[in-house]
């Protein structure tokens, strides 16, 4: 097989992979915020069980739950979910990375001081109106390096639903790989991955200089 055919391959699987990468993000970031209150509640159950499942999550594998999620309802109550594949890759994706974002969410919030919760109360503002005008606009930026930085993992983090035999890029790379005999398929995957990651890269740069305002 030649190069390019391999490329011209490897792209069918391509919007499956951006697949993935958007809608993990369009759940896992409001997921992640408000799994962050949880682990902010003043109510320690709420609190505990929420920091419990944070420890699980970022403790476990990302391909051992894409199994988990694939596969256990099955294996536990006789339940296929795995026709189409794409919903528990989506689901594991998602909430896995919104233990992550919870993280970044709550140490954003957390470093943001104590009096301008003050001062906004005595302005008379309601606590979601501090929040969402006041807090969130500055931990939005605090926090946007972190973020960032898991967009880019995220991208890489695709490559795992091979493990479950969805059909995306690396996977069919993978496929290639060994009915051909050679390594050029995942030089190939490199590539995508290493463009994909430069525009995430210059994108999320562009959104960082947009919040400068708030220096």
């Amino acid at each position: 097989m030649s190069l390019w055919a391999m490329v011209v391959k490897m792209s069918e699987g391509l919007g499956k992979t951006c697949a993935i990468f958007f809608l993990t993000l369009l759940f896992s970031l409001p997921l992640g915020m408000i799994v962050a209150l949880l682990r902010m509640s003043k109510n320690k159950a709420v609190s505990g069980v929420t920091r419990f499942c944070i420890s699980v999550l970022r403790g476990t594998p990302l391909m051992l739950q894409l199994l988990a999620v694939t596969y256990g309802p099955y294996y536990l109550f006789g339940m296929n979910v795995s026709r189409n594949k794409l919903i528990p890759v989506i689901i594991a994706f998602s909430i896995n990375y919104a233990a992550y974002f919870a993280e970044i969410y709550r140490g954003g919030i957390e470093s943001i001081p104590a009096g301008q919760y003050e001062a906004a109360e005595v302005l008379g503002y309601s606590r979601f109106q501090t929040f969402m005008r006041i807090i969130l606009p500055q931990v939005v930026k605090r926090i946007m390096p972190s973020v960032t930085n898991e967009v880019v993992t995220l991208v890489k983090d695709t490559s795992l639903a091979f493990t479950v035999s969805y059909q995306e890029m690396f996977t069919i790379g993978k496929q290639i790989a060994n009915s051909q005999t050679s390594f050029m398929p995942f030089l190939v995957a490199g590539v995508f991955y290493d463009v994909f990651n430069a525009i995430v890269d210059w994108a999320m740069g562009r959104i960082e200089k947009k919040l400068d305002y708030y220096r």
